[in-house]
């Protein structure tokens, strides 16, 4: 058993054994500080925010009929903004936080956002770190010669520490579902104002450490360092980007380049250590230069009628608390729409996405009109349905729903249901309230033994889909909310998949359903701070 696969079963909830290795307490008053500043370097403020654009949230779907907004700093800011900054503020008596557009795992935030910018007009060419909280960018390089020709980049890293203070072990997986939800929300912020996102996985993770300045250790207070992600490219209406990145050159000129300022600390006393992470991370780096490939792609099959603008239901998406249990069923169109945008298609957030799908999804159908309540399954490839089909139970009956037929019925329940997938949802009431929830089976073998650090894309996949399905449920009037917290070998066991079977794995669940707000707790504007 390699590093990866040790990791992923030691990290495992259990309903015999227990949960995987946590903190024994915490300390809210100590809990590290959700936004990284660094000291010494130059700040540019980016125009204010809280614009509006008149793109719809349907037209998404036709992205090519999106007029392309100008490149410029107000919308370099509003792209910054709709993908990664703040969307509210919550308090609750003496207790304030902050709600950003991308979702994350106990509101933690251990992603990290960077922009490289190579277009002369918009600022000094050089490596830039996006605080959200200020709606700025700290200048960390600065360059005249490297090989960035009008090009804009965005780099996103993690810190495994942040998301490890209160989930211990289990925390990788977070960060990791964090960075596919990050992705998505740049797809689609970009998606708002004309522009695609270009996922370079050509570059290895030494490459975008290097480009980001992540391997300056001494930059950094120990154990709060940052680990290289993923690297983008921002394609906008211009001839220029037609040119070619030299991947080599580039590296090579940024590092030589002046990196300024050191980053400040994270204000949060480390008394536990989790040296699995780090083993984790480190054999799970990416050390290949893989070409980028994509699919042939269809539209949407299932076409959205949401008419508010995109950059409103974006700003609005929330991580749902409770739901209503005694909430009236939602409708086959809005149902049905929710799985067509997670099947791959030629629209955000998809468009931004290099690889074949490799993450399946099971759902718990609790109250959808003209469906019998039931375990369903959705494969999202041919190959996927053979692989299901193979791994999951033999009673299964696998009946096609006519009016979806690539979702197909596994077995239909009255009475149990709500309570299984409570019970494996680590007793959360929230799995069962709803509407539907679901379970998202990744191949996993397979890929894993091939590349270490598929591990890593396979939870970023599931973050993609997790943020379709918030901003889907938002438009179709409800919310959802990501589950990290289930009891994956009981999961396993409820679908069938042979004891000991790592085939397939469940990584991450989601719920959907009418929300339950909380007033007593005051909801302000997100940039209120600033005016």
């Amino acid at each position: 058993m390699n590093t990866v696969t040790a990791y992923h079963q030691r990290t495992k909830h259990s309903l015999k054994k227990g949960y995987a290795k946590g903190p024994e307490t915490l300390d809210w008053d100590d809990q590290p500080d959700p936004f990284r500043r660094f000291e010494g370097c130059p700040v540019y403020a980016l125009p204010k925010p809280g614009r509006e654009l008149a793109t719809t949230w349907a037209e998404l779907d036709q992205q090519s009929h999106i007029p392309s907004e100008s490149l410029n700093l107000d919308n370099i800011g509003l792209l910054l903004e709709l993908a990664f900054g703040l969307s509210a503020w919550k308090e609750f008596g003496p207790n304030r936080w902050a709600l950003r557009c991308n979702p994350s795992s106990g509101n933690l935030h251990p992603t990290e956002v960077y922009v490289i910018n190579g277009v002369t007009d918009l600022l000094p060419q050089g490596v830039y770190h996006y605080v959200s909280h200020d709606h700025h960018l700290e200048q960390r390089c600065t360059f005249a010669n490297a090989k960035v020709p009008h090009s804009l980049l965005i780099g996103l890293s993690s810190i495994h520490w942040r998301e490890a203070w209160k989930y211990g072990e289990r925390a990788f997986r977070y960060c990791q579902l964090d960075i596919g939800h990050a992705l998505a929300a740049l797809s689609y912020a970009a998606s708002v104002l004309g522009w695609r996102v270009e996922l370079l996985s050509d570059y290895s993770d030494a490459d975008i450490s290097a480009l980001l300045g992540l391997n300056h250790q001494d930059d950094f207070v120990a154990r709060e360092g940052e680990t290289a992600d993923l690297l983008c490219r921002i394609h906008y209406n211009d001839s220029a980007m037609d040119t070619e990145l030299e991947r080599e050159a580039l590296i090579n000129s940024l590092q030589s380049s002046s990196w300024l300022g050191k980053a400040q600390s994270l204000k949060a006393y480390h008394m536990f250590h989790w040296p699995v992470i780090d083993a984790v991370s480190q054999t799970a780096q990416k050390v290949t230069h893989q070409t980028s490939h994509s699919q042939a792609q269809l539209p949407v099959a299932v076409t959205s009628h949401c008419t508010l603008p995109a950059s409103q239901l974006i700003r609005q998406r929330r991580s749902a608390q409770n739901f209503n249990a005694k909430s009236a069923a939602i409708s086959q169109q809005a149902f049905f729409r929710m799985l067509a945008a997670l099947t791959t298609h030629n629209s955000a957030p998809f468009n931004a996405w290099n690889w074949s799908p490799a993450v399946h999804l099971c759902l718990f159908v609790h109250k959808v009109e003209g469906l019998v309540p039931g375990l369903y399954c959705l494969p999202r490839s041919e190959q996927g349905l053979a692989l299901l089909q193979a791994q999951l139970s033999p009673d299964f009956k696998w009946q096609p729903v006519e009016a979806f037929p690539s979702l197909y019925l596994l077995y239909a329940t009255a009475t149990n249901l709500k309570q299984t997938i409570k019970t494996l949802s680590c007793h959360q009431p929230i799995a069962s309230d709803g509407v539907f929830s679901l379970a998202m089976l990744a191949e996993f073998k397979d890929l894993v033994a091939e590349q270490s650090w598929h591990y890593r894309r396979l939870f970023w996949e599931c973050g993609l889909l997790g943020q379709i399905l918030y901003l889907e449920a938002e438009a179709a009037g409800i919310r959802g909310t990501g589950i990290g917290c289930f009891f994956d070998d009981d999961v396993h066991g409820v679908l069938g998949i042979a004891d000991g079977d790592d085939t397939l794995q469940s990584l991450y669940h989601f719920t959907v359903g009418e929300s339950l707000e909380d007033t007593r707790i005051q909801t302000l504007p997100a940039y209120e701070h600033l005016l």
